[in-house]
C-alpha cells in the first residue's frame, strides 16, 4: 500500500470512527446501582482497596523468599500477561493473553491453593502490534462485588467485557477506537453505577463511561489530542470534589466523572505517561516519562489551566516513567524505570534517601506492615523499612523477571511474575 493510501485509509477510518462514536452526555437516572466498596480482605482492583497501594493495616507478609522457601503455592498461567491480580473474597481474578492466537482470558483461581476454577476467553480475533515488553493482559481487572471487568485492545479499538463471578460473559462492549505504539494497559475505575476507561491513541482520545449492569454508554467525552498515554486513572474525592484523575497527553489533568468534562489541567510531567497519579490531602502526585522526566506535586483545586499558579514543587530527571509511586505519612516513595529508589517529603519534594538498585523495574513499590515491597524486571524482590531515613534492604530472588506489581493481604504476597503466579507467605 502506498504512503498516500495509508494516509487516505487512516482519515477516512478516523471519520467512520468519530460518526460512531460520538460525544454522548449523562442522561438522567443513569445512577441506578449501589456504589462499589471493598469488601474487608479483599484487593478488588488496582491498587488496593482505597487505590493507593497500601495494604490494610495488619498485615505481616514475610520479608524473605526463594525458590524453595516461603513459596505456599506455584502455578504456571496460559499465555503472557503483566496485569496484577485481583482479590474478591476466596478468589482470584487475572488476565492473560497469547498475541499468535489473538486470544485474551479472564483466569478464576482458588485464593488458598492457585488451582484453577474457569477459565473465560474475553476476545479472538486480530490484534495489533504491541511493544515488545507489553502484552495483551496489561491492563488490570476491577470488580464491583457481581462482575469483573477486563479492558483489552483489539487491532483497531479498545474493548471492555464485564463477566460475571461465575465466568459467564454478561455484557461485551467496544468503548473507543485505537491506534498506539506501544499497546494499552489503562485499568478500569468506578465512579457511582459507571465502570471509565481512558482511551487515548495516536488518532483518537476519549474517556468513556459504561453501566456497570448494562454496558450502555453513560457518558462518552472526546479528550484534547496531544499525544497517546498508558496510563490508568485514580478516582478521588480531593479538593473537596470527586475527581477523575488521569495523567498523559502531555498534562495532568483532572475530571468531572459525571461527565467527563475537564476541571483542571497542569502541564507536564511529559509527552508519555504510564504511571497512576497518587493523592495526599488536595495535591496530586504525578511522574512520567518520556523524553524527559519529571515528578509534579499539583494542588487539584483549580480551574482551567494551572500550570502557573498550582505546582507545589517538581523533582528533577530522575523521576519514574512506568512504576507509580506510594504515599505514606508524609512521605512519597518512588522507583524510577532505571531502579533509583527515592524517598520524598511530600510537603517540599526534598529527597530525604535514595537507594539504587541498578536494576531495571516495572512493578510499582507496595507498602504493607510499615515496610516496602517492589520487585525488578529479573525477578529479585526488596524489602526495606518505611521511614524518613534509609534503612537495611533485604534481597529475595525469584527464577523468572517481575513485571507486575504484587498484592499483599492476608500476611501474604500474591505475585504475577512472567509465566508463573505465586503465593509467598510463612
Amino acid at each position: 500500500m502506498s504512503r498516500w493510501r495509508i494516509v487516505l485509509w487512516a482519515v477516512l477510518t478516523g471519520v467512520v470512527w468519530a460518526q460512531e462514536y460520538p460525544d454522548v452526555a449523562p442522561k438522567a437516572g443513569w445512577d441506578t446501582l449501589p456504589p462499589v466498596e471493598a469488601a474487608a480482605g479483599d484487593w478488588p482492583w488496582w491498587r488496593g482497596p482505597n487505590c493507593d497501594n497500601v495494604s490494610p493495616a495488619g498485615q505481616k507478609p514475610p520479608v524473605a523468599w526463594g525458590a524453595g522457601s516461603n513459596i505456599l503455592w506455584r502455578v504456571r498461567l496460559p499465555g503472557v500477561g503483566h496485569s496484577s491480580p485481583c482479590i474478591v473474597g476466596d478468589r482470584i481474578y487475572v488476565t492473560s493473553g497469547d498475541q499468535k492466537l489473538g486470544a485474551v482470558w479472564l483466569l478464576c483461581l482458588e485464593r488458598a491453593t492457585g488451582k484453577a476454577v474457569w477459565q473465560t476467553e474475553v476476545y479472538k480475533g486480530p490484534v495489533a502490534k504491541l511493544h515488545t515488553d507489553n502484552s495483551l493482559a496489561s491492563a488490570t481487572p476491577a470488580c464491583d462485588g457481581e462482575r469483573i471487568f477486563v479492558p483489552y485492545q483489539s487491532d483497531l479499538a479498545v474493548g471492555l467485557v464485564a463477566v460475571g463471578m461465575d465466568g459467564h460473559v454478561r455484557w461485551s462492549k467496544v468503548a473507543a477506537p485505537y491506534r498506539s505504539i506501544q499497546g494499552y494497559s489503562a485499568s478500569p475505575a468506578f465512579y457511582k453505577s459507571a465502570v471509565i476507561v481512558p482511551v487515548e491513541g495516536s488518532q483518537e482520545c476519549r474517556m468513556v463511561a459504561l453501566h456497570r449492569a448494562t454496558g450502555e454508554t453513560v457518558w462518552r467525552a472526546t479528550l484534547r489530542k496531544v499525544t497517546e498515554s498508558y496510563a490508568s486513572p485514580l478516582m478521588a474525592r480531593v479538593a473537596g470534589r470527586d475527581q477523575l484523575l488521569l495523567i498523559g497527553g502531555e498534562s495532568t489533568r483532572g475530571y468531572d466523572p459525571e461527565n467527563g468534562a475537564l476541571e483542571w489541567e497542569c502541564e507536564g510531567p511529559s509527552k508519555f505517561c504510564g504511571a497512576t497519579p497518587v493523592v495526599g490531602g488536595n495535591v496530586v502526585y504525578a511522574t512520567a516519562g518520556w523524553p524527559k522526566r519529571a515528578l509534579l506535586a499539583i494542588r487539584a483545586d483549580g480551574k482551567g489551566d494551572v500550570t502557573k499558579s498550582h505546582v507545589v514543587w517538581s523533582s528533577d530527571a530522575k523521576a519514574g516513567y512506568i512504576p507509580s509511586p506510594v504515599l505514606l505519612d508524609g512521605q512519597l516513595y518512588a522507583v524510577n524505570d532505571q531502579g533509583l529508589m527515592r524517598c520524598y517529603d511530600a510537603a517540599d519534594g526534598r529527597v530525604l534517601w535514595e537507594q539504587d538498585f541498578k536494576a531495571p523495574f516495572y512493578s510499582s513499590p507496595l507498602v504493607a506492615g510499615g515496610k516496602i515491597y517492589e520487585f525488578d524486571r529479573r525477578g529479585k524482590g526488596y524489602v526495606m523499612n518505611a521511614g524518613r531515613t534509609a534503612g537495611p534492604v533485604v534481597t529475595n530472588e525469584l527464577p523468572s523477571g517481575v513485571f507486575a506489581t504484587p498484592v499483599v493481604l492476608g500476611s501474604r504476597i500474591y505475585l504475577r511474575a512472567l509465566g508463573d503466579f505465586y503465593c509467598i507467605g510463612e
